[in-house]
């Protein structure tokens, strides 16, 4: 593949292997293997202006590796290997951060990483993780929050002592205005009217001090419902799947003990779990990209065809799983049929590329709160009815029997 002019405009004769490099980008690789096809994402070439010419060789030799991956190297591997030749320590979030410097397009982030050098420290990385993968250090969320919680409440804490500094000082000169009185010691009209204007000064400035005072304080009560606010959002966050925007494992164990709390409500309480079919192979075949515009597109069609009191959540990486009360068996039959009949028609293209992914189907299994013990048991008979219509072909639903968990303990005696 040959570059047009345009192509090579940001770069020198010197950076030439840069953008031999860089033509790497504007072709689909195939890997070894011949499981799928990966797109490796095109960098603009403006991006690259404001590059010495080391970080454009680190940006060419990183999207060497990324060929190199396609062609049948375990990513990981490479990831590993990266660390270990730059010393970084073996911890997820490094790996997490190494992992994106390797197919990466983001100009910045490739300049900042390949500044770090050899054995770069851990507050190093971890700047530029934070900057980078946020969702990687939550723990920093929880330190800064109680950073500005701890530095309200000390301003908080000033502004009182200013305050009652001020009143303090207000209180003396009106003692001593009064002793003064007392003792007669303002001579005539004139001392009056000096220690009238002396009162009359210092109560303006006093009054001025408390509206300063409550202005300020009415400012840190903002702060502080801001906080809070901050607070419950990183909270709701902890609980989102953030490819679906579906709710997370995290909250379906929750929604799914609540049932049980209240022993009135578990006769009308139904768990559908739900399986991609062959996800795995679309998966490989697409690659993972197109994977979870699929992951999107199930969880849209879930969300549409349920009420807004029904539950539904991405509990792993094809599953996903519907918790529906005031409902019967034949209910949550018809509600997981109406959702496996969109899936089965819906046909999932890539408009931008022209690609046809051809259709998905989609497996259900259901199983009646009232046919369970407790969570744990309501989670497993669903299971265990979704992999029966497994079994049985896929593209279905099946309702949980104890025919089901006898044929399962049957197997497990062979």
């Amino acid at each position: 593949m040959k570059c047009a002019p345009d192509d090579l405009h940001p770069f020198s004769h010197a950076d030439a292997s840069c953008v031999n490099a860089l033509s790497v980008l504007r072709q689909p690789v195939r890997s070894a293997g011949g499981a799928g096809w990966f797109m490796v994402r095109e960098i603009s070439t403006h991006a690259t202006l404001d590059m010495d010419h080391k970080h454009k060789v680190q940006l060419a030799t990183r999207i060497v590796v990324q060929s190199q991956n396609v062609e049948g190297i375990d990513p990981a591997s490479t990831v590993i290997t990266k660390m270990r030749e730059q010393g970084i320590s073996s911890l997820p979030r490094n790996y997490a951060l190494v992992y994106e410097f390797l197919n990466t397009t983001d100009a910045d982030l490739i300049r900042e990483f390949g500044a770090l050098g050899r054995r770069p420290t851990q507050s190093e990385l971890d700047e530029i993780g934070k900057k980078y993968l946020p969702h990687h250090h939550g723990i920093t969320v929880v330190e800064e929050t109680r950073r500005r919680v701890s530095g309200e409440i000390k301003g908080l804490i000033r502004l009182y002592r200013q305050d009652q500094a001020a009143r303090r000082q207000y209180s003396d000169l009106l003692d001593n205005t009064s002793s003064r009185i007392s003792a007669k010691t303002a001579s005539g009209p004139a001392g009056v009217d000096a220690l009238a204007e002396v009162l009359s000064s210092a109560t303006g400035d006093t009054l001025e001090k408390a509206k300063a005072f409550v202005r300020q304080m009415v400012e840190r009560a903002r702060e502080m419902a801001q906080v809070r606010s901050e607070l419950e959002e990183y909270k709701r966050l902890a609980t989102i799947d953030t490819i679906t925007g579906l709710s997370n494992r995290r909250a379906f164990d929750e929604q799914l003990s609540a049932i049980y709390k209240d022993l009135s409500g578990i006769p009308d309480h139904a768990l559908l779990v739900a399986d991609i079919d062959h996800f795995k192979e679309f998966n490989d075949t697409y690659g993972h990209q197109v994977g979870d515009r699929v992951l999107s597109a199930v969880a849209g069609v879930m969300k549409s065809a349920l009420s807004a009191e029904a539950f539904v959540a991405r509990t792993g990486g094809e599953e996903f799983a519907i918790i529906l009360g005031g409902t019967t068996l034949d209910i949550a039959t018809g509600i997981a049929d109406r959702i496996r009949l969109v899936i089965e028609k819906t046909s999932l293209k890539d408009h931008s590329g022209g690609l046809d992914c051809g259709r998905i189907t989609i497996t259900f299994g259901l199983c009646m709160a009232s046919d369970a013990a407790g969570p744990e048991d309501l989670y497993a008979n669903a299971d265990m009815a979704l992999y029966a219509a497994k079994n049985n072909g896929r593209n279905q639903i099946r309702a949980f029997d104890r025919t089901i968990k006898m044929k399962k303990m049957l197997r497990f005696k062979r």
